[in-house]
C-alpha cells in the first residue's frame, strides 16, 4: 500500500491521507514546513483495528494492543455472551505480517486488547509491558516471566531508537457509569483464562512513544484519562479512543487541552472488532455517526488539527 508521510508539528507532507469515511472534510495543513526528512528519524504506523498498532522504528517493531483474531462474542449483534471462549486465529495473525516484534505495549487486559498478546509474545520473544494484571494473566497463558514487565505509569523506558513513557489512565465508562469485566489480578489465576470474562480490565494505561530525533506519539486504548497525568506530554500525534457514551465530562476539550492540542489526531476504537480486517473498515451505522461527530468535536476544539481516520494496515509515516 502507499505510504502517507507527515512532518513534525503540523506539516502534512502528502497531499492526501486515506480515510475510512470520505464524508469527513479535509483540514488544510499548516503553512510552515518542517526540517527536511533526511535530517530526522521517522516512524511508520499501521493500524490493526480497535486501538491496535504495528509500529516500525529504525527496523525495529513495536506492537500496541494487537488484536487480530476478532472473533464474535455477540456484541455486534445484540446477544453479547461473556462466556465466549477465547481463541487465537493464527492464520489472521500471520496474514497481518507483523514481522518480529521486540516490544508489545498493552493498555488493558480486556479480550479485544490482550487476547493475542500471549501468542505473539511466546512466538516472537517480545517483551510485554502492561499492568500487574497483564503480568499475571501472561504468566497464566504461558508467557515466560522474563518477557513480562509490569508498569504502573510514570516510567520512562529507554529502548535506544525510541523511548516509551507509561501513563496511568482510565477505562471508558458506559451509559451506566460502569464497564464490562472490572477487576484486577494480583496473582496468577490457578487456571488459564478460558473465556472473555476471564480477562478483566485490570487497570488501564496509555503510552507515549518518542522516536530519537523524531516524532512523539500518544496512544490510548480506552476513552478516559487523568488530566494531570498528561501534563507536559505535548505529543506531535495523538491516537485517541472514541468515547462510547457521554459519561466522561467534556471528554474531547479536556483531553486535547491536556495534550497541548496535537497537530495530528487519529480516532481509534470505532470499528467493528468482531469483523475481519478489510478496507474500508466495518463500522455500525450508529458508530459511523458518532465517529463523524467525534471528528467534528476534535476540529471544533483544535481547528488547526489534521484529523486522520485510518484504514487498516495502511502505512502512515510521521
Amino acid at each position: 500500500m502507499s505510504s502517507t508521510s507527515f512532518g513534525r508539528r503540523g506539516f502534512l507532507r502528502s497531499a492526501a491521507a486515506g480515510t475510512a469515511l470520505a464524508s469527513l472534510p479535509a483540514v488544510p495543513a499548516a503553512a510552515v514546513p518542517t526540517a527536511p526528512r533526511s535530517r530526522r528519524r521517522t516512524a511508520t504506523f499501521r493500524w490493526l483495528g480497535t486501538s491496535g498498532w504495528h509500529i516500525d522504528v529504525a527496523g525495529r517493531t513495536i506492537l500496541v494492543d494487537p488484536y487480530l483474531s476478532r472473533f464474535p462474542t455477540g456484541l455486534s449483534t445484540g446477544g453479547f455472551d461473556p462466556a465466549t471462549p477465547l481463541r487465537v486465529d493464527t492464520a489472521a495473525i500471520a496474514a497481518a505480517r507483523l514481522g518480529t516484534p521486540e516490544t508489545i505495549l498493552v493498555t488493558h487486559t480486556h479480550w479485544d486488547h490482550f487476547n493475542d498478546v500471549p501468542h505473539l509474545a511466546t512466538s516472537s520473544g517480545a517483551r510485554v509491558l502492561g499492568t500487574l494484571t497483564a503480568y499475571h494473566l501472561g504468566l497464566a497463558l504461558g508467557v515466560p516471566a522474563g518477557q513480562l514487565s509490569p508498569v504502573k505509569g510514570g516510567e520512562v523506558l529507554a529502548f535506544g531508537d525510541y523511548t516509551v513513557e507509561v501513563v496511568a489512565a482510565l477505562h471508558s465508562r458506559n451509559a451506566a457509569y460502569s464497564m464490562a469485566f472490572p477487576g484486577v489480578r494480583t496473582e496468577a489465576p490457578s487456571r488459564a483464562p478460558a473465556t472473555i470474562a476471564d480477562l478483566p480490565e485490570g487497570d488501564t494505561l496509555a503510552y507515549q512513544i518518542r522516536v530519537a530525533d523524531g516524532p512523539s506519539v500518544f496512544l490510548m486504548g480506552a476513552s478516559d484519562f487523568v488530566e494531570r497525568n498528561l501534563s507536559g506530554l505535548r505529543p506531535d500525534v495523538a491516537m485517541i479512543a472514541m468515547p462510547s457514551g457521554d459519561a466522561t465530562h467534556a471528554y474531547v476539550p479536556r483531553l486535547l487541552a491536556a495534550l497541548g492540542h496535537p497537530e495530528v489526531v487519529i480516532p481509534v476504537h470505532w470499528d467493528d472488532f468482531e469483523s475481519p480486517l478489510t478496507n474500508p473498515p466495518p463500522v455500525a451505522p450508529a458508530n459511523a455517526a458518532r465517529l463523524r461527530a467525534f471528528a467534528e468535536a476534535i476540529r471544533t476544539v483544535s481547528p488547526r488539527a489534521r484529523v486522520l481516520v485510518p484504514e487498516y494496515d495502511t502505512p502512515y509515516t510521521f
